[in-house]
């Protein structure tokens, strides 16, 4: 069996405690990573995610609002104590401990330091590897489908994701058309906050009739906040039940995607992803 160590993301990037939320920001973009270990001294004390990020500065009081981002410490966000894996535990000792601790990575520990980190993403290549499993996609996917409406703001989209534990919504058009698919891994803050860390407006053009007779007309500019459309991956790729579980996560993998809805007799039944790949590599 793999271990975790060969399918591991290496180098780590870390950030000490008492570095601005700024900084770590700075880092995901540069590197393209989602998590980073938050450290103390040399000693792992907690980590962060963009999603930790992302929820926060969406959901902020009005004293964060009145404090700029690079005066934050990563410390008042970050989820401390963080469960680590030894590098030659197994994929399913590693898989074992996300779903029961509901956790997307894991850093990945040898002889006291931290050499690497191992995520759900990185379980969607193991998982293409395994020839000897059979499973079809309807045999592991899940059922719960959170949708939304494509004018629905992102605060609310966060909302619902956090309150279902879900990672990933679809969007729907006032006939009830799938139009779009919002991912948690797509929904980062980079497409939502602006150069000085408030939330992105989009500026629309709006005309006012000055009398009903309609002959003079004015326009003016409106901000509004970003929807669900405005971020939305479109259209939508869609995957069968009766397809091979692993032969999916080859196309999640050449793709860099970390999911897919099911499509059965035209109808969206399910969804197929990293999590169910976990998930299921954790009963082996």
């Amino acid at each position: 069996m793999k271990k975790v160590k060969d399918f591991m993301s290496s180098p780590v990037y870390v950030i000490e405690r008492n570095e601005p939320i700024q900084r770590a920001r700075n880092l995901m973009f540069k590197y393209g990573i989602g998590r980073l270990p938050v450290m103390d001294g040399g000693n792992l004390i907690g980590i962060v995610t963009k999603y930790d990020i992302t929820n926060r500065l969406i959901q902020a009081a009005p004293e964060w609002r009145r404090r700029p981002i690079d005066r934050i410490p990563i410390n008042v966000i970050m989820t401390e104590n963080p469960i680590m894996i030894f590098s030659d535990a197994t994929m399913p000792q590693a898989a074992q401990l996300m779903v029961e601790n509901g956790i997307s990575g894991l850093p990945v520990e040898r002889e006291r330091e931290i050499i690497g980190m191992i995520t759900s993403r990185d379980f969607i290549k193991f998982f293409s590897e395994q020839q000897d499993v059979n499973a079809s996609v309807g045999d592991l996917m899940s059922k719960d489908i959170i949708t939304v409406h494509r004018h629905h703001t992102i605060s609310h989209i966060l909302d619902e994701m956090n309150l279902q534990a879900v990672g990933h919504v679809l969007v729907y058009e006032d006939n009830n058309t799938p139009v779009g698919i919002i991912t948690r891994s797509g929904l980062t803050f980079s497409k939502m906050m602006g150069p000085k860390d408030e939330m992105e407006l989009k500026m629309i053009k709006m005309t006012r009739k000055e009398s009903t007779a309609g002959r003079k007309q004015y326009r003016y500019i409106r901000q509004l906040p970003l929807v669900a459309e405005d971020i939305m991956t479109s259209p939508i790729r869609t995957i069968n039940s009766e397809m091979k579980a692993v032969e999916v996560s080859k196309i999640l993998a050449e793709n860099q995607i970390m999911g897919m809805p099911v499509l059965e007799n035209d109808d969206l039944v399910g969804y197929f992803s990293a999590n169910e790949i976990v998930a299921e590599v954790s009963r082996w």
